[in-house]
């Protein structure tokens, strides 16, 4: 399980930046060796984010619960990472939001794209396939 979120040092997990301003450490069952200075996508969090609520509006919680069950439990974003990651990206334009009824009958703030959250959300989308096939192809690489 890979968590954002838990701040550096503990665990002895692997760091990396994920484009906030505090290190962030994920957690994963595969590897605990240190890798300080190792870089993730910038901006991989508000991908996510953004991806979650492309089709339609999401409370915060249902949002972390949608990232968690969709990657098969490997990313798990914890809650004082993901709600200033909303806020920033409402702050953007993004995401605009407002308060409804949850299933469970509570007041809950519901995030929904704006049209520069969709035009963000393909951009990113293309770039992050990019980014991804050109990593693929240097470790595909015989050495």
């Amino acid at each position: 399980m890979l968590a954002l979120g838990a701040k550096s040092g503990e665990w002895g997990s692997p760091l990396v930046d994920i484009g906030l301003n505090e290190v962030y450490t994920y957690l994963t069952n595969a590897c605990e060796r240190r890798m300080a200075g190792s870089n993730l996508y910038t901006g991989t969090l508000d991908l996510l984010i953004l991806k979650a609520v492309s089709w339609g509006p999401r409370h915060g919680y249902a949002i972390g619960r949608w990232i968690r069950e969709t990657t098969e439990d490997v990313l798990v974003v914890q809650e004082g990472v993901l709600y200033p990651a909303l806020h920033r990206l409402e702050r953007r334009g993004l995401l605009k939001e407002e308060w409804r009824r949850s299933e469970t009958g509570r007041d809950a703030k519901y995030y929904t794209l704006t049209a520069a959250g969709r035009r963000e959300l393909r951009a990113e989308t293309s770039r992050w396939i990019e980014h991804t096939r050109a990593v693929n192809r240097a470790l595909a690489v015989a050495t």
